[in-house]
């Protein structure tokens, strides 16, 4: 479900849906999602200051909170 959300919403802001990758990377009390897409559509999936990554972040952590395990979103090179 995570993945999907994130997904949904890189998508949606980058110009070359094509090239988001997400993996999923499980632990015992955490899930970390490693969002990777293409080198020109970086800066629109972090923004100004980071604004645009917090937001996507705050959404996750909204998405999760019932189910009482930690997702992080990390953004890749």
């Amino acid at each position: 479900m995570e993945k999907d959300l994130v997904e949904y919403i890189v998508k949606s802001l980058v110009d070359d849906p094509s090239q988001v990758n997400i993996s999923v990377v499980e632990g015992q009390k955490s899930t970390i999602l490693e969002l990777k897409v293409a080198p020109e559509d970086i800066g629109k999936v972090i923004g100004k200051r980071g604004r645009i990554a917090k937001a996507i972040r705050t959404v996750l952590m909204a998405a999760t909170a019932r189910s009482g395990k930690r997702t992080e979103l990390e953004i890749l090179d």
